[in-house]
């Protein structure tokens, strides 16, 4: 390995005690590939395996709390007990690759698609639709209390089933986003309206995510948060009340805070300082309170070494892994200018990534580098 590349490689040991070998993350990212049932598929299994190997940690696709969260087909599940041993399967195929399980728990909200949810009824923080999208029913403040129950019932499940942490889903338009943002929480009981108010389902589900892990974990457990800085819509989440965002959950004593980012070097829209980019700006207002993860449109071993430059302790890597399973062996091995940053209609079967997902890299234009070729019938 070449000696400058040494800093992606030094250990990283979280609040918890939790250690990675280290500072390169699997970033989670959907696959569409469970099975139907809500179980792990072989394929996911096979999957995951691939990219683990040398990755200091992986946080897995998003796991529902409850039946109408789920977001997407072919996501797995952790609403009910009956799924610990598929959730036991997937923290297995993981650590015994050698690097930490961290399982991402999460709510669609607003954004469940009407026939994966019972009675197809979409939930939210207030009745606001998405562009197109059935306009979905204020959750009452019973429901509320019981969802922030359900995500510490699945971190239980997660701790029985042997994941080493798991990451609250509050990014990308999901449900505790939902309830964050002035766009889509319209709310004036304890739940909305100010945005301290607004704060109170998040605070909620990492307290009673913490309350479940001190009760339950019989070992070192961390508890990470993801979350966007800003949205476009213009009552919607801005820089200033990201920052507001992230001061509350790094006084909350979390392991880490994951910026949730199309691009790492992506600067603000609507607050903070235009000038600079956003994950600068948070990890300057979160200082030492709490370990940083960055992520955006990083493919190179250079592409990372100057993300992590920036003084940000850990690097996830969503397309880039997924293109290239041995992204950390290759740098270690001097080989970085191996790596892939591109796929080819013909990379499926070697890159072990299962039908669903692969349909959606091919098809969703723009969403990964693809390379033009003739596909191999």
């Amino acid at each position: 390995m070449k000696e400058k590349y040494t800093p992606l490689f030094e250990p990283f040991t979280f609040r918890s005690g939790i250690t990675l070998k280290n500072r390169i993350v699997m970033a989670p990212l959907t696959n569409y590939s469970s099975n139907d049932d809500g179980t792990v598929s072989d394929a996911e299994l096979r999957y995951y395996s691939r990219r683990a190997t040398g990755v200091g940690m992986v946080i897995t696709a998003c796991i529902y709390v409850t039946e109408n969260g789920k977001g997407f087909p072919g996501e797995f599940s952790g609403a009910s007990d009956e799924m610990i041993p598929s959730m036991r399967r997937l923290a297995s195929t993981i650590k015994e690759k050698g690097a930490q399980a961290v399982l991402q728990i999460f709510h669609a909200g607003r954004m469940a698609p009407p026939e994966l949810v019972p009675g197809g009824e979409i939930v939210s923080a207030s009745e606001v639709a998405d562009d197109n999208a059935p306009i979905p029913r204020a959750l009452t403040d019973e429901e509320v209390q019981e969802i922030i129950r359900a995500y510490g019932e699945t971190t239980r499940r997660a701790i029985e089933a042997g994941f080493d942490g798991v990451e609250i889903h509050g990014a990308n338009f999901y449900l505790v986003q939902q309830f964050f943002s002035g766009h889509t929480n319209r709310r004036t009981d304890r739940w909305g309206g100010s945005l301290e108010k607004r704060l109170a389902f998040p605070l909620a589900v990492v307290d009673e995510v913490k309350r479940v892990v001190a009760k339950h974990a019989d070992r070192p457990f961390l508890v990470g948060y993801r979350f966007s800085p800003e949205e476009p819509y213009e009552k919607g989440i801005t820089m200033d009340d990201t920052f507001v965002l992230v001061d509350a959950l790094a006084d909350k004593e979390l392991d880490y805070l994951h910026v949730s980012l199309q691009d790492f070097w992506s600067k603000p829209r609507r607050g903070g300082d235009s000038t600079r980019t956003r994950i600068e700006q948070i990890r300057e207002r979160i200082g030492d309170r709490t370990a940083v993860i960055g992520v955006g449109s990083l493919y190179t071993a250079d592409d990372v070494l100057a993300a992590r430059q920036t003084g940000v302790p850990l690097i996830a890597l969503g397309r880039g892994i997924i293109i290239e399973p041995e992204w950390v062996e290759k740098v270690m091995d001097g080989k970085e200018d191996e790596i892939a940053t591109t796929v080819g209609p013909n990379d499926q079967e070697k890159l072990e990534i299962p039908d669903p997902l692969w349909e959606r890299i091919m098809t969703v234009e723009g969403w990964f580098p693809v390379k033009k070729e003739t596909p191999v019938k």
